[in-house]
């Protein structure tokens, strides 16, 4: 499961897309609600399906992204765009989660997730990178 040509983008994959399927994705997905409490947003007494049906859509996304990561993981060197996609999207959700630390609308603990997106984003910068060299 780990490639050995290049074992540091193999353990990457592996480590951030089983990480984020347990803490993200899979709660996203499957009670938006119970993850939001978890991360210290106040859910309203009556929540509407239109706040349900957009956390399950953004655990769906989470879950396809880790999926691929999962599968890129055995042999990252064909697999460079996934680099990509992991960057993008961690660089979105830096930038998503400054603006609400700037606007002062989301609970301390998303304020802490920029420098786990930020951190994310650069790893897989740099290794898609090292692996070019």
């Amino acid at each position: 499961m780990i490639d050995t040509q290049f074992p540091l983008a193999s353990w990457f994959l592996l480590v951030s897309a089983v990480g984020f399927l347990a803490f993200y994705a899979l709660p996203l997905l499957v009670a938006p609600l119970r993850w939001a409490r978890w991360f210290q947003w106040e859910a309203a007494s009556t929540p509407t399906d239109l706040t349900v049906y957009f956390g399950r859509c953004l655990g769906g996304v989470a879950v396809a992204i880790t999926w691929v990561a999962l599968a890129a993981a055995p042999d990252p060197e064909h697999h460079l765009i996934v680099f990509d996609l992991i960057a993008v999207a961690c660089g979105l959700m830096t930038l998503i989660h400054v603006d609400g630390a700037v606007r002062r609308t989301q609970p301390w603990t998303e304020t802490v997730e920029i420098g786990l997106y930020a951190v994310l984003c650069g790893a897989s910068v740099a290794i898609r990178f090292l692996m070019l060299a």
